[in-house]
């Protein structure tokens, strides 16, 4: 088992140090960790809120009202549940070794892009011939 590496709050990774060196690989884990944490708090917060307000709501536009929040709540959680799978799969390309490289090309993942989007998986030049291709097709 890895030594735990000791990471000061204000660490951010540096163009200027070895790639997915120890510190970076903490860093953005606890990144990731904590982006889970507050995704599921927001699950719990909204499940609470869905149970305790269940309520008869009389006049039909009210309601209405009130069923497309509640659906626009549950199609928000349901895309924080997507990338809490998105997170997994990153903290296990960490634990894997796999963390920072282009899962098409093999290059390094910029460390401003993991900083933006820790759970990107292709380089941005990769992630854009895929968009470009995905538009062509999508245009047939």
């Amino acid at each position: 088992m890895k030594q735990e590496v000791f990471l000061p709050d204000d660490y951010s990774p540096a163009e200027d140090e070895p790639f997915m060196n120890d510190k970076q690989l903490a860093y953005f884990r606890r990144k990731l960790l904590n982006w889970k944490a507050e995704l599921l708090a927001g699950s719990r917060d909204t499940i609470e809120g869905l149970q305790d307000g269940t309520r008869n709501i009389p006049d039909v536009a009210d309601r209405a009202s009130e069923e497309t929040d509640r659906a626009l709540e549950l199609r928000t959680r349901d895309r924080a549940r997507k990338l809490v799978g998105k997170i997994d799969a990153a903290l296990r390309r960490i634990d894997e070794g796999e963390f920072g490289f282009c899962s098409v090309t093999g290059d390094q993942i910029s460390l401003k892009r993991l900083d933006a989007r820790p759970i990107a998986t292709m380089s941005l030049e990769a992630q854009e011939r895929h968009e470009r291709r995905e538009k062509v097709h999508r245009d047939d």
